[in-house]
């Protein structure tokens, strides 16, 4: 896999690098997007309805029983190398902030440190009555059938009603991450966005606002987004494919 001379020399040259992540980067490691179809018993259910907090609130066993078995999910999958390149990354340039619109912890898993979730995490439960971050159980324990109902746990400082770490839809993103994310945004020198469709607002703005401060914008993606026109380089593929070979002959061929 070759790439543009000049793309390389871009990113050579960045001091602050910033990455937005979506699904898409999940999806290689077997995590469905919310654009996929849902199999088995939840076939039936489209999940933009399932993550609000009307859901919660009309069933929330039900909704309580979807996010278990996403969690589960996710304790089951395994990084990719695409995510293993971004940790590889951070270790090469001397600043680089990942921001990721994923819920599940397989950057962590990877070994990047410091990520910025601005839809929330699967791993990180809360009550929603005293807002006290409630434990979510150790293990990867059996995945709950399709369809099954699980009432949420409940709080063990106040006895309110437990809910799930994520920002649902019709929610506002944790203001400390967004804040930090358009920060360097705005003052990164290359901005990569890998695995997103670049149409969820706010999280989308950031590659324009990056492009507008005068960064590079990179985009991978295997399929056509829409934001080809809007950034300086656009790759063409699975992440677990551009994103070592960039690392390679970008920053590890200057270490040698």
């Amino acid at each position: 896999m070759h790439f543009d001379p000049a793309l390389l020399k871009g990113l050579r040259g960045a001091r602050q690098v910033a990455i937005l992540t979506g699904a898409g980067i999940s999806a290689e490691s077997g995590i469905p997007t919310f654009r996929d179809k849902l199999t088995g018993l939840w076939e039936r259910y489209d999940p933009s309805e399932l993550a609000t907090p009307s859901a919660f609130e009309r069933d929330s066993a039900l909704v309580w029983g979807w996010y278990e078995w996403r969690r589960m999910m996710v304790l089951r999958a395994q990084p990719n190398a695409a995510h293993r390149a971004i940790a590889t990354l951070s270790e090469l340039v001397p600043q680089l902030t990942l921001v990721t619109q994923n819920v599940d912890d397989l950057h962590e898993r990877a070994g990047s440190r410091g990520v910025l979730h601005l839809h929330g995490e699967l791993a990180r439960a809360y009550c929603e009555t005293c807002r006290n971050v409630y434990r979510l159980p150790d293990g990867v324990p059996e995945l709950p059938a399709a369809g099954k109902r699980i009432q949420p746990p409940q709080c063990a400082s106040c006895g309110g009603r437990v809910r799930p770490g994520v920002v649902w839809f019709g929610e506002g993103l944790p203001e400390l991450a967004w804040h930090a994310a358009v920060t360097v945004s705005c003052g990164c020198d290359a901005f990569i966005v890998v695995g997103t469709s670049a149409v969820v607002q706010p999280a989308a703005s950031l590659v324009h606002k990056a492009a507008a401060a005068g960064a590079l914008t990179i985009q991978v993606n295997p399929d056509i987004t829409g934001i080809e026109d809007s950034v300086s380089f656009s790759l063409r593929g699975s992440a677990g494919d551009i994103l070592p070979a960039l690392v390679l002959q970008t920053w590890r061929s200057r270490t040698v």
